[in-house]
């Protein structure tokens, strides 16, 4: 109770000017932060999300040419029946003379160097034909441990298959070669068909870095990686060569074998997609450093962050200069109006401006006009009231408009236009309210429409007889919901450029049916824009803009909301001619109060 009593005592204890530099820091630029900081992490979700659909799909390419490819290598091993020479010294027993069993093996090996290096020199390292004790072979590059003594010919039930045949790593055998470079090798029964007796083995060796062509493209991005595994972590490829041969030990830990995931190892975030071969008994994988994905946005964030630093700066540097402006006159006539109440009636207040504070000295110099500056010092506490209101809506209303209305607020003031003014306030206060409910993110035509009017009516108190609108609507519409603030920008946008190069401006509003849509059409008289003009904006509605209120941004912005929240069928189009006017048109889905719960919870509203 004793620290409540402090706090209140240290707030009622603050200056006006203190208060009013707290109010502008808690109504802007904490709420612009928090938004910046939504923003970010909405954007590299969704830059991590669809990187995580496509990578899969990359990699399922990859897995289509891997097996293309050992689909044409499963077809060599048939190669061997072609030649009646080979064949024949298949069938031969091995008791044989010794230069016939030189002859045997060069003509062999010759026709395995022809049949199988010359025509596939960049896959195959070597070819390797058993029969009957006796070894033929043909390799690009020299090597080691091939023989029947050393036990490096193992041909185990337990090797796994593709198609027809075997398939045996490296890992699981001895067989080496110059460069120790890694390979699999494919084994297959020589048959003689016509006695259906076995003739020998043939065994050939495939270097696994022809995967690397067909994984080039999954390597652009800085410290990404690639490799080939068995569904038991057995790496066959990777393109980091040292890990070759190695085990992924984390392979029981994925929670998937097809799509993406994000693991952390040593610290930093990875986001790794795999992909499982339909035909191979192996799982092609790719991952990359989330940080990767989110580099250019991290740049962005920086920037942003440095001018959002210099504009909270700059902005609460104007803020104190206003507040001192306004709480000095004030703090001068309060010292003078307690002498008058002390009871010196003789003090003449003096009055050195015409402003609020000029009008309330000259109050106390006038009995005859005391009642009207009185009722008009509380008109104005009640006007700084709704212009205090006003900073939290910047990002709704434009300033520029508030501005202007307060000037003719204050002006219909001066002319005692009473009536007037409380119409203008009463239209203001419900602009502000319907700006103020964040939490309606879709809202019903009919409310849509009643702010726009109520903006309207404010333009007519400020330009008369120069602007005429008209809204024409049908009732059984509106009741469906659309995203709120669409029409403001337009409006703004016809205003603005229709009143500044021609005395007289009309606007019509129309809301229709389009089987199975709602079309909103705002049409105005205005100077039309120019066919270069026009075509480059049309290309800007294709884009995604993210900022801006002025001249055709908020249009884009409008466009950009509809494509975002109800797809790219919906989005503004935009008709003008030159000294004839200009029609936008925005295509709306119809959407009743269900349908638009439905749409917020799964936040497409947001």
């Amino acid at each position: 109770m004793i620290f409540k009593r402090r706090n209140d005592s240290s707030r009622k204890s603050l200056s006006l000017t203190h208060k009013l530099i707290i109010s502008y820091v808690l109504l802007t630029v904490i709420p612009m932060a928090l938004l910046g900081l939504l923003a970010y992490s909405q954007y590299t979700f969704s830059i991590e999300k669809e990187v995580g659909k496509y990578t899969p799909r990359l990699l399922k390419q990859v897995n289509n040419n891997i097996e293309n490819e050992i689909r044409k290598l499963e077809a060599l091993p048939n190669l061997v029946y072609n030649s009646s020479d080979v064949m024949a010294i298949l069938r031969e027993s091995e008791e044989t003379t010794q230069s016939k069993r030189l002859r045997d093996k060069y003509i062999v090996e010759s026709y395995l160097t022809r049949t199988y290096l010359r025509n596939h020199t960049d896959n195959i390292l070597g070819v390797f034909l058993i029969s009957k004790n006796r070894v033929f072979s043909s390799t690009t590059l020299p090597y080691e441990n091939f023989g029947f003594h050393d036990g490096s010919l193992p041909y185990l039930n337990s090797l796994s298959k593709v198609g027809s045949m075997e398939v045996v790593l490296s890992s699981q055998i001895n067989l080496t070669f110059e460069g120790s470079p890694s390979y699999f090798m494919l084994i297959k029964e020589i048959t003689d068909f016509d006695n259906r007796k076995k003739l020998g083995t043939i065994y050939i060796v495939v270097d696994v870095t022809f995967i690397e062509q067909f994984a080039k493209d999954l390597l652009h991005e800085k410290d990404a990686e690639v490799w080939m595994m068995t569904k038991d972590g057995m790496i066959i490829y990777h393109s980091d060569r040292s890990k070759i041969g190695t085990v992924d030990r984390r392979i029981d830990k994925y929670p998937i074998l097809n799509g993406s995931f994000t693991i952390k190892k040593n610290g930093e975030r990875l986001l790794v997609s795999l992909n499982e071969s339909s035909v191979l008994p192996w799982v092609m994988a790719h991952s990359m450093p989330i940080k990767n994905l989110t580099e250019t946005t991290d740049l962005v964030r920086n920037v942003t962050i440095l001018i959002f630093i210099a504009f909270a700066l700059i902005t609460t540097a104007i803020s104190i200069f206003f507040a001192m402006n306004v709480t000095r006159p004030l703090n001068n006539l309060s010292k003078m109006m307690k002498e008058v109440e002390k009871g010196d009636l003789s003090i003449n207040i003096p009055v050195h401006s015409n402003d609020e504070v000029g009008q309330l000295a000259k109050s106390f110099n006038s009995m005859l006009m005391e009642i009207r500056e009185l009722i008009k010092q509380k008109y104005n506490v009640e006007l700084k009231q709704k212009t205090a209101e006003l900073y939290a809506l910047q990002s709704q209303i434009n300033p520029h408009f508030m501005y202007n209305t307060l000037e003719t607020i204050s002006m219909s003031v001066e002319e005692e236009k009473t009536e007037d003014v409380v119409t203008m306030l009463t239209l203001l206060g419900r602009m502000l309210r319907y700006s103020l409910n964040n939490k309606d993110k879709l809202v019903t035509i009919r409310n849509e429409l009643q702010h726009i009017e109520d903006y309207l009516r404010i333009q007519k108190f400020r330009f008369e007889e120069r602007l005429h609108f008209e809204i024409e609507k049908e009732e059984k519409l509106l009741e469906y919901y659309i995203p709120k603030f669409v029409l403001q920008p337009i409006i703004e946008n016809s205003i603005k450029y229709g009143l500044e190069k021609q005395r007289e401006l009309k606007v019509k509003i129309s809301v229709c049916e389009e089987h199975p849509d709602l079309i909103l059409t705002v049409l105005d008289s205005g100077p039309g824009i120019a066919k270069e003009k026009l075509e480059e904006l049309n290309e800007r509605l294709m884009a995604d803009p993210m900022l801006g209120r002025d001249s055709g941004i908020g249009i884009i912005n409008v466009n950009a909301r509809i494509t975002m929240i109800f797809g790219d069928h919906y989005r503004l189009s935009i008709t003008s001619h030159v000294n004839k006017g200009t029609m936008i048109k925005i295509r709306i889905p119809k959407i009743n109060a269900y349908q638009a719960n439905q749409l917020l919870l799964k936040g497409g509203g947001d």
